[in-house]
């Protein structure tokens, strides 16, 4: 929590009214049974209307000061706490969109999402007690204590009796309940992995009839959050009643031996009464403090998580003195004798890579699953780092540039289709904000996907469920081809991004995207050999490795391995046809 309270550094202008008018609800709080006291003493015993009149009267005045004083505590306080709250979830959020796939490796994703709502909400929670309750409470206790022992020195040890009742109470609580938050918020992250998990594959649990195994394993994750959450509860709920008996016997105690004091003229009767308000606010002010220490733990588990995500730094950053791509580039891709190993694995995924991708050709990558295509491609954004050697764009190794500056260079395809909530106009033009309508047009007709825009009810303005439920896969991967397209980049990467795509349209997108990406160098990963057979240069991989390196014809005569995905594939009459289709698209 320490570490985090740095966030609340732009709020100490309103910090500092807060005290003062805490303050002054403390002073007010602690005046009213003086007054009191002034009023059975002075006026009720000895029938003095004047002073129960202005003891009145003033006493209406400070409770409506010490209201107002409170009204502005809790606004505050609440203004304070959410504030603070906001400016960490933006925090969290900025980091977790800084993190490499490394780091989303080490955080779940169900795990980011409640570090990022139920986490902060049990910091923003304890931030508005520890302002509303923390600052007044010790004021409380100590004004209260030292009025009470003004007012009958001779009762204070019935305060002392109960504040160690209650401080036993506490502890007893503490060592019980402590170690159960941190496994509560555990079960929280399990409970959403469960959920988010369900909800993903809600088409694959229904096809094989799984709905009762799903059913079963939520209901099991929901009953342990259950059982931990009651068992802190009641806990937790043993704290009220038995604060409010204690209350009850402090004031019995003092009524008792009160009695036998003003009997004997030891303490007058409203000096008594002034005494028991008194004790009823140290003893308040105790269980004050007692919630926060029992709210603070969990808080303090729940800062500890949002702290790791603020504190882990990304893997894949800006350099601290970045290159300038020349002007005069086009997206020149080379790889130089590459080696890369995932975090922790033993072995590396690829090993000794070495092509070039020039300007104006299609370069594509094919092999067995598992060979590392997908791998390879993307090194170049720089989703990961390579391990050793070099991957250069236009003679520029990519950990020299600028992430921005390398993004804009590259327009990238993934291999699953990804949409987000809006329009087809915003998720085309995602990344490329100043595309105007004809070049949203532009690229949905050249990805193939222009005709299914214009039977939609509003055309391009029509809305995209968010991630693109409302549309099919294969619409689902023409769109994030249009959206690459319309960034205009020099280098376009295609992660297997014509796998839902039948034949003949995965024909008509290649034919189309020759145009427009005949000036530009094309990366593309394929399964099929009828969608990187045309390509200017294939490269086989094979258990991380280049097998085989050359043009359709070449690799169909001596490369063994792309023969054997060939006729995997595809019969030789079939083979002969598309060579023939792809000559004469040419």
């Amino acid at each position: 929590m320490i570490k985090l309270f740095k966030y609340l550094k732009p709020y100490i202008w309103l910090i500092i009214p807060l005290v003062i008018l805490t303050y002054l609800q403390v002073m007010a709080n602690l005046q009213l049974p003086d007054y009191m006291a002034k009023i059975i003493n002075e006026g009720i015993i000895t029938e003095d209307m004047k002073a129960i009149y202005v003891n009145g009267g003033l006493m209406l005045l400070i409770t409506l000061g010490g209201g107002i004083a409170a009204v502005g505590v809790g606004y505050l306080a609440a203004r304070i706490a959410t504030s603070f709250a906001r400016d960490i979830r933006r925090k969290v959020f900025e980091k977790v969109e800084s993190f490499s796939v490394a780091e989303f490796n080490k955080f779940s994703t169900a795990s980011l999402i409640t570090r990022s709502t139920n986490d902060i909400q049990q910091i923003q929670t304890v931030t508005v007690m520890i302002f509303r309750l923390v600052l007044m409470a010790p004021f409380m206790a100590i004004g209260a204590l030292q009025n009470a022992i003004q007012n009958a020195p001779e009762l204070s040890w019935i305060i002392a009796v109960s504040v160690v009742a209650l401080l036993a109470v506490i502890i007893f609580l503490f060592i019980f309940a402590l170690p159960k938050f941190k496994v509560l918020q555990k079960m929280v992250d399990k409970l959403n992995l469960v959920t988010r998990e369900n909800l993903t594959g809600l088409r694959v649990v229904r096809a094989f009839n799984n709905e009762k195994v799903e059913e079963k394993k939520f209901d099991g994750a929901n009953r342990d959050l259950m059982r931990l959450n009651l068992f802190v509860n009641r806990l937790m709920i043993i704290l009220q009643p038995f604060m409010m008996l204690l209350m009850n016997v402090a004031l019995i105690a003092i009524v008792w031996f009160g009695a036998q004091l003003v009997s004997n003229d030891t303490v007058e009767i409203g000096n008594m009464m002034a005494f028991m308000q008194y004790a009823t606010q140290v003893i308040m002010s105790f269980l004050m403090i007692s919630i926060i220490f029992i709210m603070i733990p969990r808080a303090s588990v729940s800062a500890k998580r949002v702290g790791e995500v603020i504190e882990t730094e990304p893997t894949i950053h800006d350099p601290k003195n970045p290159k300038k791509l020349s002007r005069d580039g086009h997206g020149k891709i080379e790889f130089r004798d590459v080696t890369f190993t995932y975090p922790d694995a033993d072995s590396p995924v690829l090993s000794g890579i070495n092509f070039t991708a020039e300007p104006g050709q299609t370069t594509a990558f094919i092999g067995s699953t598992g060979s590392g295509k997908s791998t390879l491609i993307g090194l170049i954004p720089r989703f990961y780092d390579v391990s050793a050697g070099q991957v250069l764009l236009d003679g520029v190794d990519v950990r020299d540039l600028r992430l921005k500056d390398l993004y804009g260079q590259i327009g990238y395809v993934p291999q699953k289709g990804v949409l987000f909530s809006g329009t087809v106009k915003s998720n085309v033009s995602y990344g490329n904000k100043k595309a105007s309508e004809l070049d949203i047009n532009k690229a949905t007709k050249t990805a193939q996907v222009n005709e299914f825009v214009q039977k939609l009810e509003n055309g391009i303005d029509s809305d995209i469920a968010q991630g693109g439920s409302n549309v099919s896969g294969g619409q689902k991967q023409r769109l994030s081809i249009a959206r690459a397209l319309a960034v205009k980049p020099n280098v376009y990467l295609f992660d297997d991004s014509f796998s839902a795509l039948d034949f003949k349209t995965d024909a008509a997108l290649r034919k189309a995207l020759e145009s427009e990406t005949k000036d530009k160098t094309v990366l593309i990963v394929g399964q099929r050999i009828s969608t990187i057979m045309n390509a200017d240069n294939i490269i086989v991989l094979d258990e991380g490795k280049i097998v085989g390196q050359g043009t359709h014809s070449e690799l169909m005569k001596k490369n063994k391995v792309y023969k054997e995905i060939a006729y995997s594939q595809l019969s030789d009459e079939e083979l002969a046809a598309i060579e023939a289709d792809g000559k004469e698209a040419k």
